[in-house]
């Protein structure tokens, strides 16, 4: 199983490793931004940031420079550490009108990066784009999270990045979960509270691997009975659900070309021994694909996060710990 240890590398003597955040005044820092942006740049060992129970109502940026972070809730669940804002396309903040791209409330820009127990919310409500966690950089392990939202809950913002998302739980409306990021789903339960669509990757046409859901459940709320597992956001959007339960609110033909028959040829959308109501494939689109036991070896994390996939390099100190 994919690993990100905290405690690897050598420390000088003297360098701190632990940061507080307790919005009660107990530990090193009272907000979640003071603390990041107090980490050391590019450093050579692991920090760890453990946030004490409590809602953080703040828009938060871990910037690119401060790699090498765990982020950790001090609750035994999620639920007892919120990060919350309210951010949205279309707003207006101090004479700047927000878009998609900026209406995050934590943004993970750093490499090496684990979200472990906490939840990420974006409370704006239904009025539009609304990203609650927005990740660009590479190797970022979220582990027994929640992340909330409406429409665009969860930006998967890297072009060159890999995420592994494990026992976690994410919830939206429409296309929240987004982008073009290599990103593995382990576990994870899917919540949909409106009839829309899941997922809308932009997998880029050199790699091969795009979103990849194993072993996850697909939930839903009052009300709603009609779901498309993904449409593709750029032509070559590369989605893959394997071995999930899948409700009867899943529509039969599963998948939407976002009014584009072309993307029908250049995106791939595929299925492995789903369970579930919602996992009969004799209504699917035919531009789908039921994958074959083999093909569907080729999705291990061994797989998915080895140093080259696709075409595409990544960084040479990537070393693939599981």
């Amino acid at each position: 199983m994919f690993f990100l240890c905290v405690c690897c590398g050598c420390r000088p003597q003297g360098e701190k490793s632990l940061y507080v955040v307790d919005c009660n005044g107990g530990g090193d820092f009272t907000t979640i931004q003071a603390c990041l942006d107090a980490l050391p740049s590019k450093p050579d060992a692991w920090r760890t940031v453990r946030i004490m129970p409590g809602t953080y109502r703040e828009k938060v940026t871990l910037d690119v420079y401060k790699d090498k972070v765990a982020i950790c809730g001090a609750g035994e669940t999620p639920d007892e550490v919120r990060i919350v804002w309210d951010d949205f396309s279309g707003k207006v903040v101090d004479g700047y009108e927000l878009t998609t791209y900026d209406s995050y409330t934590f943004s993970i820009q750093a490499d090496e990066v684990s979200l472990e127990r906490l939840t990420v919310e974006n409370d704006a409500g239904r009025v539009g784009q609304a990203v609650a966690l927005e990740t660009r950089g590479d190797r970022i392990r979220i582990d027994r999270c929640r992340l909330v939202g409406d429409q665009d809950t969860f930006f998967t913002k890297g072009y060159v990045s890999r995420v592994y998302v494990t026992d976690s739980h994410i919830e939206g409306t429409t296309d929240f979960i987004f982008g073009p990021s290599i990103v593995l789903f382990d576990g994870c339960t899917i919540h949909c509270k409106a009839d829309s669509y899941i997922t809308a990757a932009s997998t880029t046409e050199r790699n091969k691997y795009g979103y990849v859901f194993r072993n996850c459940r697909v939930s839903t709320a009052e009300g709603v009975s009609k779901l498309y597992l993904g449409r593709p956001w750029k032509s070559t959007a590369r989605t893959v659900w394997l071995g999930c339960e899948l409700p009867a609110t899943i529509r039969p033909e599963g998948w939407h070309n976002w009014r584009d028959p072309a993307r029908e040829r250049t995106s791939f959308y595929a299925e492995w021994r789903c369970t579930g109501p919602g996992a009969d494939r004799s209504g699917r689109v035919a531009w789908s694909h039921e994958l074959s036991d083999e093909e569907a070896a080729e999705y291990s994390p061994e797989s998915i996060f080895a140093k080259k996939t696709g075409s595409e390099q990544f960084h040479d100190d990537w070393t693939g710990h599981f």
